[in-house]
């Protein structure tokens, strides 16, 4: 089977690096034939053309043809339109060159694209729709577009029109397709494939981190006995910064040893000041970045792990990759409800504490439950097996998106 997977990312981002790519290979592994579309941001400033042609072959190399067009950034709509054009129309020659038999769109820009480009081509291929979020709803919910709006509504209009087209769905949470296929299971009304596929993680690069000495890498840190508390990622936006540098300050509160260990792209020095104004002392805690291939790494020297997310409509659909992560580090984690189906884990699996509400009251209730919950010496490999079970790239992801080619078949 022939695929052409249509992503609206540069190939060199993060995003497309932990969640594409893998999934891809995985694609591959099966015996699927894979081309790849990218919109690479500022093209001829960031490529050379030796560095296209060399990216090109490593990618040939793994079994992916890449492909790639320059993305538009303003003005907003028109740029998107014009990439969206651009976009299926490159979709369509390829589709006729390398008798491509699916369109698998990730999101709902690259989905009008391969709706398009199935239009155009005469329905010669099958698109599948993987929904990844509500993306109207998460421009309403980060106030970027007023609801009811005309962005919202067009969006929203879209949206039912590529929900009509395509032929297969991937979502990323089960409350996710209980939003959009009520009542359903593996297929919607009309008998098309919907999978739920969370966002996976490559267990083996979090083994590998197992075997290092956990006590050399702390001593390494500085942080010999002292509980870490690990943060991986962004703030702002949906990630709650105040929420929880104010967890992390009533931990410090209630256990003098209580260490915060931030590893995020985002800008340091605001975090580090809010830290320090809210107590924390220059030995208890570190804010920096650290590159992908180290965070298992840092991980490993950590206690337990935190994560808190906006909780409203449109995270229902979402799969935070930073609880995989954390889990398949063996590490609980301490999280808020309403995003995805984040509770559920935590609380069927017994991997971690829900904080019920944002006050200090509710954030000292759920660092005695984490103190609980690290009294069972079975809790690091109860994480890991969690992880396995759930978030696994090979026996999770890759298997279930084999599958849903199958069904395709």
């Amino acid at each position: 089977m022939q695929t052409l997977y249509l992503c609206y990312f540069g190939v060199r981002e993060p995003l497309v690096q932990t969640q594409v790519l893998p999934y891809l290979r995985q694609l591959v592994a099966g015996g699927i034939d894979v081309s790849l579309l990218t919109f690479e941001p500022e093209l001829r400033r960031r490529w050379s053309p030796a560095e296209l042609e060399a990216k090109q072959a490593r990618l040939a190399a793994e079994g992916i043809r890449w492909s790639y067009l320059p993305y538009h950034k303003r003005p907003t709509l028109p740029a998107t339109l014009y990439d969206v054009a651009a976009g299926a129309l490159r979709a369509v020659r390829l589709l006729r060159e390398r008798q491509i038999e699916v369109l698998h769109a990730r999101s709902h820009v690259p989905a009008l694209m391969g709706a398009l480009a199935k239009r155009l081509s005469g329905g010669r291929a099958r698109l599948v729709f993987d929904i990844r979020g509500f993306l109207p709803e998460e421009y309403t919910d980060a106030g970027v577009w007023p609801e009811g709006g005309y962005l919202y509504r067009g969006t929203k209009r879209v949206e039912r029109h590529l929900f009509a087209t395509a032929d297969a769905f991937v979502v990323l949470t089960e409350k996710a397709r209980g939003i959009l296929f009520p009542g359903r299971t593996d297929t919607d009304a009309r008998g098309r494939p919907v999978e739920v596929i969370p966002c996976c993680v490559d267990l083996e690069r979090f083994r590998a981190a197992e075997a290092l000495p956990r006590a050399e890498l702390r001593r390494e840190l500085g942080v010999e006995g002292r509980r870490v508390v690990v943060y991986v990622g962004s703030f702002g936006g949906w990630y709650m910064t105040d929420e929880m540098t104010e967890f992390l300050a009533q931990a410090r509160r209630q256990d003098s040893t209580a260490y915060a260990l931030i590893l995020t792209q985002s800008p340091t020095g605001p975090i580090a000041e809010r830290l320090q104004r809210l107590g924390f002392r220059e030995q208890d805690f570190y804010v920096g970045r650290a590159a992908p291939a180290d965070v298992p790494r840092y991980l490993r020297a950590a206690d337990a792990a935190i994560s808190f997310i906006k909780p409203c409509y449109s995270k229902q659909a979402s799969s935070p990759t930073k609880l995989a992560e954390y889990l398949a580090a063996g590490l609980p984690v301490v999280c808020n409800a309403g995003v995805g189906d984040v509770d559920q884990v935590i609380a069927e699996d017994r991997v971690g504490v829900i904080v019920e509400e944002f006050t200090a009251e509710a954030y000292a209730r759920a660092w005695d439950g984490l103190r609980a919950l690290q009294a069972d010496e079975e809790l690091p490999r109860r994480c890991r097996e969690s992880a396995r079970r759930r978030f696994d790239l090979e026996r999770v992801g890759g298997a279930l998106y084999r599958n849903l080619y199958r069904r395709l078949s």
